[in-house]
């Protein structure tokens, strides 16, 4: 126990003697110290002074809420199917719009608009986009709110590549809106063409069966009957058009098309069902009347599907021309960019600053070294002296190489 008491005042003593030594170091030091964290401060002063500034430009959008379509997506919705998504335009996704924005063909639009190739004097199309990328930067926040912030050394001109990010954005995205709409009032258009010649050939048909048989007429046990089948007929008929719209835009493994199918094939098993011929069907009575009255419930029958077909299309085709014509584009502009007073670039008291602390430290640890390589042994100075000797020996080999 003695011997360790012993011990440990001199490993104090000698603890508080090294530490009294590096401070007397840094002391002894102190003029280098000063001259090279000075000589930093200085630099850092004339490399802040030779930075331009920068100005920061920032503005705000909304992207279309999912029940932007208001009335015409909920009477879109009210038919079924994927015609409902004529009037919610490309949807809400703040993801999609800034996808769009650090697109090409936005990019593109922005350059060839404010013509930033010349600006830039970039060396290709590519280099002036990777320029331009560099400069706006686009982020959503969970809210869904979409920023766009420009960095640009002139204030007015940094809102305005903000501000024709958000017209170039909005022109692209109605562009597409528009062209998904004007598919699907096409398709609609040509095949009301079609079901309308069919609906008058139904007509002229069944009058010119009724002229002919002086007007016969069904019970009305096969009346109701028909009626259920051709609305079962029209169903089919719309949900194969709902069909062949969604897969101008959507595959059959999407679960919209799969959901249509399924209700195709359901409704065609109640329609086998109600027309079929076994006894327990609803027509089986109506096929033992004679053959004038089967001959007309068919054409009857043709004539109310043709008829309720018709219909559909038409509220179809009627509310695909409202999602047409109304602004596809419902991106909500919440703050335009305006030219900022202040610079947000460069930092220059920062950067003194930093320059300053860093220059300080990396001195004290230089005046170390000298410290250390001022007390080597021989035997350390002669390695030393041998690695001087090896390194030159390199740079004269290297030098003789390249020459």
């Amino acid at each position: 126990m003695s011997d360790q008491q012993n011990i440990r005042p001199e490993l104090e003593t000698e603890e508080e003697i090294n530490l009294l030594e590096l401070l007397r170091v840094v002391v002894r030091n102190l003029p280098l110290i000063v001259k090279i964290t000075t000589a930093a401060v200085v630099l850092s002063v004339i490399y802040s002074l030779t930075l331009k500034n920068v100005y920061t430009a920032k503005a705000t959008l909304l992207p279309p809420q999912k029940d932007s379509g208001g009335g015409a997506s909920a009477l879109l919705a009210s038919m079924g199917g994927g015609l409902a998504g004529l009037a919610g335009g490309l949807g809400g996704s703040a993801d999609l719009y800034l996808g769009l924005l650090k697109s090409r063909t936005v990019t593109d639009a922005v350059i060839k608009r404010l013509d930033l190739a010349n600006e830039f004097k970039s060396k290709n199309a590519d280099a002036t986009r990777a320029a331009l990328q560099g400069l706006a930067k686009f982020q959503a926040g969970k809210d869904g709110i979409i920023t766009i912030t420009v960095d640009y050394g002139d204030p007015v001109k940094a809102a305005l590549l903000a501000n024709t990010f958000i017209d170039e954005l909005q022109k692209k995205s109605q562009q597409l809106n528009l062209t998904k709409a004007s598919t699907e009032r096409s398709f609609l258009e040509k095949r009301l063409v079609v079901v309308g010649k069919e609906l008058k050939a139904a007509e002229d048909e069944m009058k010119s069966f009724q002229e002919k048989n002086k007007t016969l007429k069904a019970d009305s046990q096969a009346a109701a009957a028909i009626e259920g089948v051709a609305r079962l007929q029209a169903e089919v008929a719309t949900k194969e058009v709902q069909l062949a719209a969604l897969r101008n835009s959507m595959t059959d493994e999407s679960a919209e098309v799969r959901m249509l199918l399924a209700g195709i094939t359901k409704l065609r098993s109640q329609l086998h069902t109600m027309s079929g011929s076994g006894g327990g069907g609803v027509i089986p009575t109506v096929g033992n009347a004679p053959s004038i009255g089967v001959e007309y419930i068919r054409r009857l029958r043709e004539l109310k599907t043709q008829e309720a077909l018709f219909e559909q299309l038409t509220k179809q085709f009627e509310m695909a021309k409202i999602s047409e014509a109304r602004d596809s584009s419902s991106l909500q502009v919440l703050d335009e960019a305006v030219a900022p007073l202040y610079k947000s670039k460069p930092k220059r008291s920062m950067i003194v600053i930093l320059s300053a602390v860093t220059a300080f430290f990396c001195s004290i640890f230089l005046v170390f070294i000298k410290e250390y390589l001022a007390k080597l042994s021989p035997e350390d100075s002669a390695i030393l002296s041998d690695m001087k000797g090896s390194l030159k020996g390199m740079l004269r080999l290297r030098r003789s190489a390249g020459k």
